[in-house]
């Protein structure tokens, strides 16, 4: 029997959605073992006044064995 458990992570990059989320799991893979998955649930960006991109922001629900 296996078993997963699910976990929701906020992170963020000034270079883009990969490096974001590339961010947010390489971060919480630190202390959590055993990651097999990930959504992407929201994606939002902050803006400069001339409404460039400054940051890219996701919400990510990370999936994970608990052995």
């Amino acid at each position: 029997m296996t078993v997963a458990k699910i976990i929701e992570v906020n992170a963020s990059s000034k270079k883009g959605i990969e490096d974001a989320v590339a961010t947010g799991l390489k971060k919480t893979g630190e202390t959590v073992k055993n990651i097999k998955g990930a959504w992407v649930n929201e994606i939002k960006v902050t803006t400069a006044d001339d409404g460039t991109v400054e940051e890219w922001r996701v919400n990510l629900r990370i999936s994970f064995v608990v052995a």
